[in-house]
């Protein structure tokens, strides 16, 4: 197996000579490079091939990471690339990333991209926990690095939830507060309303300033042991060296500025940090690999140029370059305040379009309000002219009406006038009728009297003629015989009686045939009374609703009292006779 591995890498050697080109991939924060490279190419080759690409003139800050072995390294500028102890795969694989942070990014970071980069690469720290943040300082954070991706807010657009599946907290800090994705979504918008008017490039700035003062931001960290076999932290920042204890990075229990440091070297895995004061301490540890040591120095040298740098009068390339960010921000300030002029026209103009068609609309509302008006105004005026014609009609109608009304009181004045008359003849017929039933009444009670009269009569010639039997008896009991041929004058004188027995004889006969048509005359008057009620009772159906009841006498409701209860005149004669008079009452007939 080892013979096929050197077997292969000498292929890949010999490959790699007989090759004038190998592949690069860049990996930047916001997307890859791969570019072809010539194999006699150094370091500073390739990376100045990058920064061109990127339009990047700030290089000082930046380099070509790569991993090797656990260990990350940086692409060295005065060595070739192959030469060096790079990976073996093509593409070979670099990350351009800032390898030395300002101290002040607002004055030191000149140019638009170098500004971009660093908030890309900050941020991504920041997140990944690399950099501890405080949770305020986090949302804070959160609510520049929306400004920037999403500009100006506005409510219109940015409806809540526009937040979900952004990253925008690092998970200690979402995990620190019992909060829901909706609560931190309203606390960063409502930092993020208040950014409004900023670009791009003033929202990135604003967080790298804050950013700039958390404790961590741009220290390098590396695990060192003092003589005394004590494990620290090394940090190496844009300011110094420091020295932390292995779980606490974020105050150091010593620290080296760079200017009170006047030397720094390392032998195998022992470092030394010589004090510019010679009366002080010089400070050694040991770092676990050689490698490691390499970088470090590579970082402190870095570091501590920059740190001279910015202390000496500019360059005359930096001078030039921050001459022509100055232009170039003048130039897009004066951009964005025609851009704002532009802006607060259009939305003046868009709020006086909007304002006419709002009035547009009001108007054509008026209008269609006025027209329906109109409308109904006219349909008003239709039927109120169908109304009036109506109305007319009506007029008419009941002018009409009103003449049949008159013409109907003439007629109804001509009927009470007939009914009156009507009236009078019905009350002269009741009258009639009074005086024929008076009569009739008067009638009846003659012939009642007849009546008795021929009782009486009756009554006398039964006497008569028990006294004529009881004579006869007296005659034939003497044995008078009579012969057949006697004549009537050879008779006794006590036959005188005869007259008296032939008499009787006759009144007897006389009184059935007077009885018998008695009972007659008295049945035809019932029937003739019986009649004649029927017809006073229909005729008084008939006028009862012309009467006048006010106008009644005493006599009359009696009359109509007897009449209710069937009392008659004439009823009085089905009574026995005691009973028709009280004691003392005096009888007319007596």
């Amino acid at each position: 197996m080892a013979s096929a591995f050197a077997a292969k890498m000498g292929f890949n050697s010999l490959m790699r000579k007989q090759a004038k080109t190998f592949n690069v991939r860049i990996s930047t924060m916001e997307s890859d490079l791969e570019f072809s490279c010539e194999v006699k190419w150094k370091g500073k080759d390739l990376f100045d091939l990058v920064c061109r690409t990127l339009g990047l003139r700030e290089t000082w800050f930046f380099g070509l990471r790569y991993n090797i072995k656990d260990t990350v390294a940086w692409l060295k500028m005065d060595k070739k690339v192959l030469d060096q102890e790079v990976p073996k795969e093509e593409p070979i694989t670099f990350h351009f990333l800032a390898k030395f942070y300002p101290e002040n990014a607002e004055e030191e970071l000149v140019q638009d991209i170098t500004q971009h980069l660093f908030f890309l690469q900050v941020k991504k720290k920041i997140l990944d926990e690399e950099i501890h943040c405080p949770p305020e300082a986090s949302v804070l954070l959160a609510s520049y690095a929306v400004h920037a991706e999403y500009g100006d807010y506005d409510p219109a657009v940015h409806k809540p939830g526009f937040l979900a599946e952004e990253e925008l907290l690092p998970k200690r800090v979402i995990n620190l507060y019992q909060m829901t994705p909706e609560m931190w979504e309203e606390r960063i918008t409502a930092c993020y309303a208040e950014h409004r008017g900023r670009t791009r490039d003033e929202a990135e700035m604003e967080y790298l300033k804050i950013a700039q003062d958390l404790d961590m931001y741009g220290v390098n960290y590396f695990l060192i042991r003092n003589k005394k076999g004590t494990d620290l932290l090394l940090g190496v920042d844009a300011l110094g060296l420091h020295i932390y204890e292995p779980d606490n990075k974020l105050t150091p229990k010593c620290s080296f500025p760079w200017n009170e440091i006047r030397n720094i070297s390392y032998s195998d895995k022992e470092f030394t940090i010589k004090p510019l004061d010679k009366k002080a301490n010089v400070f050694k540890f040991n770092s676990s690999r050689l490698r490691v040591n390499k970088l470090i120095l590579q970082l402190c040298i870095g570091n501590h140029d920059l740190f001279m740098r910015r202390r000496r009068v500019d360059s005359l390339e930096v001078q030039q370059m921050k001459a022509q960010a100055r232009e170039e921000r003048a130039r897009k300030q004066v951009e964005r305040q025609r851009l704002q002029r532009e802006k607060q026209l259009r939305e003046e103009a868009e709020r006086a379009r909007d304002e006419l068609k709002r009035r547009l609309i009001q108007l054509q509302d008026e209008a269609h309000m006025a027209n329906e008006a109109l409308l109904r105004s006219e349909q008003t005026a239709d039927l109120l002219a169908e109304k009036a014609q109506i109305a007319e009609e009506e007029a008419k109608l009941l002018a009409q009406k009103a003449a049949e009304a008159e013409t109907e009181m003439q007629r109804i004045k001509v009927t009470a006038i007939r009914g009156q008359e009507e009236r009078r003849l019905m009350e002269q017929k009741m009258l009639e009728a009074k005086m024929v039933a008076l009569k009739m009444a008067e009638e009846s009670e003659r012939r009642a009297k007849e009546a008795e009269q021929l009782k009486q009569d009756l009554l006398e010639a039964r006497d008569s003629e028990r006294r004529a039997k009881n004579k006869l008896l007296e005659i034939t009991s003497k044995a008078v015989y009579v012969s057949p041929g006697l004549a009537p004058d050879s008779m006794p004188q006590d036959v005188s009686f005869s007259r008296e027995n032939l008499s009787f004889d006759f009144k007897d006969t006389d009184m059935k045939r007077l009885s018998m048509e008695i009972e007659k005359e008295k049945v035809e008057y019932m029937e003739k009374s019986k009649h004649l009620q029927e017809q006073l009772n229909e005729l008084k159906t008939e006028i009862e609703s012309l009467k006048l009841k006010e106008r009644e006498t005493s006599l009359d409701i009696i009359h109509n009292q007897n009449t209710e209860q069937g009392t008659s005149k004439h009823s009085n004669f089905k009574k026995p006779f005691c009973c028709r008079f009280i004691a003392g009452d005096h009888c007319p007939v007596a």
